[in-house]
């Protein structure tokens, strides 16, 4: 045996090769598989440069994206029951917890927060669907009252990002009593005529399509999104039909009267601003990039005149034709 041959040498060109490249600096577009640098990504909010395809984008990132200056504060959401059902499948459903977290970096599948869009102060709420695919659980529903109650009790609208496979099977019929808390949720705004304006992104399917996800006054679907309660595999195997092409995505809902724009990602802050002002009768936004607010005291006055002007016109927060 050469031990220079066969120790030395490889471990000398092991400390001085040169490093190779790390491997998520680049990234495969699932629609049209072009190569997407890392970093030109996500200055496009995780949108394809070339096709247009929306990507998957977390919560904080569409947040930093969304408020001025990519300030926001975090509300907190009342911790429910740990594993109330003592579920277990492949796994157990604090394991399952676990793996989800360390993964997505967040302590649950829905972020609530404040902050100002366009100097219009609002509440946001955004699901994401890396964690558990946004199932609805009895998190969410804490989630959506915490934020209800928040936007109740600054005067705020509150706009909902919605992304959900459905309720969360692990939690059974709790994860089923969140559509009813999150519509009651939402019918204190419209007591308190506070507008609601909900952005669907893909996918929002099952008891979140049927119970928050579409009680709106506003909706918003990002392009190519799948919306829907069944999704079209189950519905054709059930007719025994083939669907049409499109069929519950966003463009064929906006067509037959479900939703009211289709959007694209990059132009969803300009088109909150826009409607979010409109709906509290507000004037238009200084057009350009705004920053964050100077102080709290700006933050404080906004917040009173958004307010004062909501309880002078109650009717102009639902636009015609809602209820």
């Amino acid at each position: 045996m050469n031990w220079i041959t066969n120790y030395v040498r490889p471990r000398i060109n092991s400390i001085f090769s040169r490093r190779e490249v790390p491997e998520n600096l680049w990234q495969k577009c699932e629609e049209c598989g072009t190569m997407l640098f890392h970093r030109e990504l996500y200055e496009n909010l995780n949108v394809c440069t070339n096709c247009g395809h929306h990507m998957v984008i977390s919560p904080r990132d569409r947040f930093k994206a969304l408020f001025d200056g990519g300030v926001f504060a975090e509300i907190a959401v009342p911790e429910p029951i740990a594993d109330p059902l003592h579920f277990r499948d492949q796994k157990k459903y604090p394991d399952r917890m676990k793996a989800a977290q360390k993964d997505t970096g967040e302590k649950e599948a829905m972020l609530v927060a404040t902050g100002d869009i366009g100097r219009t102060p609002i509440v946001a709420v955004a699901q994401d669907f890396s964690f558990m695919g946004g199932s609805m659980g009895m998190y969410v529903g804490n989630a959506i009252v915490a934020a209800a109650q928040e936007a109740v009790k600054l005067k705020r609208p509150l706009i909902l990002f919605s992304a959900a496979g459905g309720a969360r099977m692990q939690e059974g019929i709790l994860s089923l009593m969140q559509m009813p808390r999150s519509t009651v949720a939402v019918q204190m705004l419209k007591e308190a005529g506070l507008p609601y304006i909900v952005v669907l992104t893909h996918p929002t399917t099952g008891g979140v399509t049927a119970s928050y996800a579409m009680l709106g006054d506003v909706h918003i679907a990002e392009p190519n999104a799948l919306i829907c309660f069944a999704g079209p595999r189950v519905i054709e195997q059930t007719l025994g039909e083939r669907l049409p092409d499109g069929f519950q995505r966003a463009e064929y809902l906006l067509d037959h009267g479900m939703l009211d724009r289709v959007t694209p990602r990059t132009e969803m802050r300009a088109e909150l601003i826009r409607i979010t002002r409109m709906l509290l009768n507000l004037p238009p936004a200084v057009q350009g990039e705004l920053p964050a607010p100077d102080s709290a005291t700006d933050e404080k006055s906004v917040a009173e005149t958004a307010g004062t002007e909501t309880a002078k016109q109650p009717a102009a927060a639902v636009p015609p034709g809602r209820k």
